[in-house]
C-alpha cells in the first residue's frame, strides 16, 4: 500500500387547440447504476489452505533475497515474483498475460488471468499488487494480498469451478509509486471492456502482526458479502479508512466500476477499544514493519492470513456463482418519440446488456405516454424476438389524459439480454401525443 497524500423538470403541456410538433426520437438507453446484486446461495467456498498461502510467502521472501533484498518496480525481484505467479497460474489452466507499462524510467509489469468460461459480459475480477517498496521483501505489504488472490485462484481451478460471472485476476505493478499499474490497466481497457466488469475487490496487506479486520464500504453488495463472511466467525469488522484510495481499487471506482475488499491495517495504531475486540496491542501500529526492512516472513499474523485468505474465496465463490438474474436492475429510455394521430405505431428501444439466462416472470415495464386522449392508444412490449405482450387496448369510453402506469410480464420465456422496444400506436383521429419515457425492472 502507498503512502497517503497529504436540471429543471420538463414541463409537459397540451391543450385541445393543437400539440407542438415533435422531432423524431433517438433510442439510446441507460442501466440503473449498482452492477451487482446481492448473491443468491451458490455453491460453498473451499476452505484455503494456510500452508499453502505461507508457501507462496515463502517463495517471495526467497526471491527478495536472492536480488537485492526486495521486490520493488524496475528492480528484478519484480519480475522474478511476476514468473513465479504466472508459473502457477499457467500450470493450473488460466489464460495468462503480461502488460507491459514504463514508470520512472523503468519497465514495469501487470500479470492478468483468465479463467475459462462464465458470461463475458459480467466479468468479476479479484486483484492485488505484487510490488514491495525498495527497503524491504514486502511480505506483508503486499506479498499476503498477492498470495491470498493467488491460492483463490488456484482453489478455482482445483474444484473447476464453472461460475456463472467470468473470473479474472490480477497482480499489479508499481502500486507503491501511486497505482501506476492498476492505472495504466484500467486506462487502457476500451470502454466497452470497462462497462462488462461487473465488479473488482482488492486485497493490499491482509496478515498484518497487530491485525484488524476491515472492510471497504465502497460498494454495498461486495461489503455485505464480506460483513457476513465475518459474522459467521463472530468477527467484528469496522470500515476500512485508513487505506482509502490509496490502493489499486482507486482507478477501478473512479470510473465507476463496484469496488470492494479486505484491509488488516497498516501505520496506523490500534486503538484501545479495537485491542479488546480484536486482540493485539492497543497503542501500536497494525503493522510496525509498514515499509520497512523488517517486513519479512515473520511479520505475519496466521490467524488473519488464514481468515482474510477464506474471505476472499468466499467472496469470488459467492458473487462469481450467482445464478439468479440480479434483481431490481433497470434499463431506461427517456428520449421523446412522437405518436401520429391515427398514424402508423412507434417504438423506443431499450438495450439490455451483461445479465444471464432469462427474463423473469414478473417484468416490470413502467410506462409513461403523455396523450390527450388516452383511449385512442394501444401499448405493446416487444422481446429481442419479436414476440408481443400486449400491455394496453384502445377504449373508445376512456378519455382522460396520458398513459403513466406499471404493467407485469411473464417474460420468463425470454432472453434477458437484447434490444427490447416498446411499441405504442393511436388508432383513432383527432389526438396525439408522446412517449415520454419507459423503463425495464429486472
Amino acid at each position: 500500500m502507498r503512502l497517503a497524500r497529504p436540471a429543471l423538470p420538463r414541463l409537459l403541456r397540451r391543450t385541445t387547440a393543437g400539440v407542438a410538433t415533435l422531432a423524431a426520437a433517438g433510442l439510446l438507453a441507460t442501466a440503473a447504476p449498482g452492477a451487482l446484486a446481492a448473491p443468491s446461495p451458490t455453491l460453498a467456498a473451499p476452505d484455503i489452505p494456510l500452508a499453502n498461502v505461507k508457501a507462496h510467502l515463502s517463495q517471495f521472501q526467497s526471491i527478495a533475497q536472492a536480488n537485492g533484498g526486495n521486490r520493488a518496480h524496475g528492480r528484478p525481484g519484480y519480475k522474478a515474483s511476476i514468473d513465479y505467479v504466472k508459473g502457477k497460474l499457467d500450470a493450473a489452466g488460466f489464460t495468462t498475460s503480461v502488460q507491459q507499462f514504463t514508470s520512472s524510467g523503468a519497465t514495469g509489469y501487470n500479470l492478468v488471468a483468465d479463467w475459462p468460461g462464465g458470461d463475458p459480459n459480467k466479468v468479476l475480477m479479484a486483484g492485488a499488487h505484487l510490488d514491495s517498496v525498495s527497503a524491504g521483501a514486502g511480505v506483508n505489504d503486499n506479498g499476503s494480498g498477492s498470495a491470498g488472490v493467488l491460492e483463490t485462484a488456484l482453489a478455482v481451478s482445483r474444484a473447476q469451478l464453472k461460475p456463472t460471472k467470468h473470473l479474472r485476476f490480477a497482480w499489479w505493478g508499481a502500486e507503491e509509486l501511486g497505482m501506476v499499474g492498476s492505472r495504466y490497466y484500467v486506462n487502457n481497457l476500451p470502454s466497452t471492456e470497462r462497462s462488462k466488469v461487473s465488479g473488482y475487490l482488492n486485497f493490499d496487506m491482509i496478515a498484518s502482526p497487530n491485525p484488524g479486520y476491515f472492510v471497504y464500504d465502497d460498494d454495498p453488495t461486495i461489503e455485505k458479502t464480506f460483513k457476513d463472511y465475518y459474522a459467521g466467525l463472530n468477527v467484528p469488522t469496522e470500515i476500512e479508512t485508513e487505506g482509502d484510495g490509496r490502493s489499486d481499487h482507486a482507478p477501478f471506482k473512479n470510473v465507476g466500476i463496484p469496488v470492494g475488499g479486505l484491509f488488516s491495517g497498516a501505520e496506523r495504531a490500534k486503538s484501545s477499544a479495537q485491542a479488546q475486540k480484536w486482540g493485539g496491542s492497543a497503542g501500536q501500529a497494525f503493522d510496525r514493519c509498514y515499509h520497512s526492512s523488517c517486513d519479512s516472513a515473520s511479520n505475519i499474523n496466521d490467524t488473519a492470513l488464514d481468515r482474510n485468505s477464506d474471505a476472499i474465496a468466499h467472496a469470488i465463490w459467492a458473487l462469481g456463482t450467482d445464478t439468479t438474474v440480479p434483481p431490481g436492475d433497470s434499463y431506461e429510455n427517456t428520449t421523446d418519440v412522437a405518436i401520429p394521430d391515427n398514424g402508423a405505431a412507434v417504438t423506443s428501444t431499450v438495450n439490455v446488456t451483461g445479465r444471464t439466462g432469462n427474463a423473469p416472470a414478473t417484468l416490470k415495464v413502467d410506462v409513461d405516454i403523455r396523450h390527450t386522449w388516452r383511449g385512442d392508444v394501444v401499448v405493446d412490449l416487444l422481446a429481442p424476438d419479436g414476440t408481443a405482450y400486449r400491455l394496453k387496448n384502445s377504449s373508445g369510453n376512456d378519455s382522460a389524459d396520458n398513459v403513466i402506469a406499471t404493467y407485469t410480464v411473464d417474460a420468463s420465456s425470454e432472453v434477458a439480454n437484447g434490444a427490447w422496444k416498446l411499441r405504442v400506436q393511436d388508432v383513432a383521429a383527432q389526438d396525439t401525443g408522446y412517449i415520454n419515457s419507459w423503463k425495464l425492472t429486472f
